[in-house]
Order: C-alpha cells, then structure tokens, then sequence
C-alpha cells in the first residue's frame, strides 16, 4: 500500500514538508508542484500586452518545456504508485477510474496554486468591496473542490489497495514537443534544407 494520504499532499502544496520527501514517490510530487507554479507565473508572463513580441515567445517556449516536465512527473507519479500497489491482489471485478492517481494529485497541485492567488485578491487594498467578496466567493468554492478532489483521491487509493479499483499509467506523449512528431518543427527542418 503506497501509505499516501491526500491531507499530507495538501500540507505540502501549501507549503509544508512532505512526509517522505526523500522517495521516489514525493520527488515526483515535488517535481509535479514545482513545474505547476513555474507555469504559472509564465502563463501570466504571457498574457503582457506591452512588451515585445519576442518575450511572449519565451514564454510560450518556457511553458511547452514545463508543462512537458509537469506531465513526466504524473507519469512518474503514477508509476512510483502503482509500483507500490504491485502486490495487491485485483479483485475480478475491480472498476477501472478513468483518471489516474499521479493525474488527481497535479489538480490538487493546481487548485492549491488557485487558492493561493484567489486569496491574494481578497487581501487588495486597491479594489473595490465587490472585487473582495466575488473573490471570496470564488475562493470558497476552489477550497470546497479541493476537499472533495482530496476525498476522490483519498477513496481510489483505498480502492486500489483493496483490489477494488485500478488505474493505469496514460502516457501523454506531447507532440507539440517532440520535433520528430510535430509537423511545424519537422516541416520546417525540411524547408531551410
């Protein structure tokens, strides 16, 4: 049983120490957090107005090549639980969940980055009081589905642990990134021949 609990994923997205940091496991949840939050101070890089053209395509290029290590990292994620998982004897009629564990776990990662900046805003002393309550609004409702993500997560661990449930590693083979793949890359390559 992979002893992973989502309160523990929780503690660390906001900014805790992870149980155990040292393994395989919470290297890869470290790896997946970490690329989230990168992505997203470019995404908002990104959307500058008056800056030159050529900085918003570094920070296109900047998100392709994080979001390409966010995804390996769910891929690793999953891996290092389901390697876990390896002895637990799958019941006959074990349901597949269609969403992976590594996969639940980057949405958390995601939602702790939303809660965190929502938060942000309803802290502003240069908006007006309805600026205020929309965002607390909207920051109670991104706390309450990360309780409920946790809880789903939470439950297909155990799921798998009982042999009830299962999941699969899905390979998410980015072809964007991939220059043998995308035909922009490749078709290029060919032209300046």
């Amino acid at each position: 049983m992979t002893g992973l609990r989502a309160q523990d994923i929780l503690d660390f997205h906001d900014g805790g120490r992870a149980a155990g940091s040292a393994s395989a496991l919470w290297t890869a949840i470290g790896d997946n957090h970490r690329h989230n939050r990168l992505l997203w101070d470019e995404e908002d890089l990104a959307r500058r107005k008056t800056v030159p053209d050529s900085e918003i395509a570094k920070n296109k290029r900047a998100i392709d090549g994080y979001n390409q290590k966010r995804n390996d990292a769910i891929e690793r994620m999953d891996e290092q639980i389901l390697s876990s998982l390896s002895r637990i004897k799958r019941k006959s009629d074990a349901r597949l969940h269609s969403e992976t564990a590594g996969a639940m776990i980057d949405r958390l990662s995601i939602l702790s980055l939303k809660i965190h900046h929502m938060r942000l805003q309803t802290e502003r002393t240069d908006v007006d009081r309805a600026h205020i309550d929309d965002c607390r609004a909207k920051l109670s409702r991104l706390i309450e589905q990360r309780t409920d993500l946790a809880a789903c997560l939470d439950g297909l661990l155990a799921g798998c642990a009982r042999g009830e449930s299962y999941f699969k590693v899905y390979r998410q083979f980015k072809m964007y990134n991939d220059p043998a793949l995308n035909p922009a890359v490749y078709g290029e390559s060919k032209r300046s021949s």
